[in-house]
């Protein structure tokens, strides 16, 4: 009994700690606001890794803490520590333990990962091109039209961003959508997102990507259908051909017309 006391002590302060770092960590908006349907389920599985990395850094402390006074050296005492030659259960606890974790957090992860990735038969396809230090879009569903520094999408409907980086990786971020993909030089890579709210936003490039990259920026409009089908409607250019090449590389087949799905 007195030999499990000290261990029924340690797991109480663990247990008081995290709930002390939980209570000023997790109430922290730490994203901002959520305009996506990806958003909120992104942010709970921040809380969620919050929660399991204060109980492992409360356990370690705690441990730590317990370790330094139980084996600490009397005063005077230069004399070498007693020889030990392991612990079995502890070994085994402490491997076990942060493989439950680790194992846990993947699998939700994952779980969340193709939740919000997982594409909608209906989706508007949207052509990103990333390049030293400007963002162009094309939209291949309404004939190549071209925007450059500003893209408009409809709210409540699926989009599948194709990124084409034109010299260096690039990383294309909506702080609300909380997607973030990066966009590699001879990769096509693919966000999918969809936005539920109506506003203002910003593109922010956040991959260090040369002298200009504090200012590789575009502007995000995310608005009724009626109004994207005319903003769209309105774009006099197309994709120029240099940027259209870039575009032979993606394996997708043919995106839905914008027409598809309300937009």
């Amino acid at each position: 009994m007195y030999g499990r006391l000290p261990i029924v002590k340690m797991l109480a302060a663990t247990v008081a700690l995290t709930a002390a770092i939980c209570a000023v960590m997790v109430p922290i908006n730490w994203d901002g606001q959520q305009a996506s349907t990806a958003a909120p389920k992104i942010d709970n599985l921040l809380t969620i890794m919050i929660i399991l990395s204060s109980f492992v850094f409360s356990l370690v402390v705690v441990m730590l803490g317990y370790a330094l006074w139980k084996f600490r050296a009397k005063p005077g005492d230069e004399s070498d520590g007693e020889p030990i030659h392991g612990n079995t259960r502890l070994e085994v606890a402490w491997t076990l333990i942060p493989t439950v974790i680790v194992l846990f957090a993947g699998g939700y992860s994952w779980s969340v990962l193709s939740d919000i990735e997982s594409p909608a038969d209906n989706a508007l396809t949207v052509d990103v091109f990333s390049q030293q230090y400007a963002w162009s879009f094309g939209y291949p569903g309404k004939g190549m039209a071209y925007s450059e520094g500003e893209f408009h999408v409809p709210v409540n409907r699926q989009v599948q961003f194709k990124m084409h980086a034109q010299d260096v990786i690039h990383s294309f971020w909506v702080p609300e959508w909380r997607i973030k993909k990066d966009n590699v030089p001879g990769i096509t890579t693919t966000a999918i997102v969809t936005p539920d709210k109506v506003g203002t936003y910003q593109l922010i490039c956040t991959e260090l990507c040369g002298f200009g990259h504090a200012s590789m920026r575009a502007k995000v409009v995310v608005e009724s259908p009626a109004k994207f089908r005319e903003w769209v409607g309105g774009l006099q250019n197309k994709v120029p051909q240099p940027l259209a090449q870039s575009i032979s590389q993606d394996t997708v087949g043919n995106p839905v017309p914008l027409d598809a799905g309300g937009a």
